[in-house]
């Protein structure tokens, strides 16, 4: 992989993240304001779960350069 490869796939899972967290985070809060009576636990799951989504993808990406992938011409 190179490094120009590694880059583009970091500065991926750094958006990925910052993405689902800044999600999670938002969905927490509503939910704490609406159903849970202001309680700080849904904004924690929400920004807990966002975090674990980016970083599974993350993992995802970076360890696909080691799968074998099958282009359209060798089927």
């Amino acid at each position: 992989m190179s490094e120009r490869e590694l880059g583009r796939k970091l500065d991926r899972c750094l958006a990925d993240g910052v993405i689902k967290l800044g999600t999670g985070l938002g969905l927490g809060i509503v939910f704490s304001v609406l159903f849970f009576k202001r309680h700080t636990w849904p904004i924690s799951f929400g920004s807990g779960a966002g975090l674990g989504m980016a970083y599974a993808n993350c993992q995802n990406d970076l360890r696909s350069h080691y799968l074998l992938h099958r282009n359209q011409k060798d089927q």
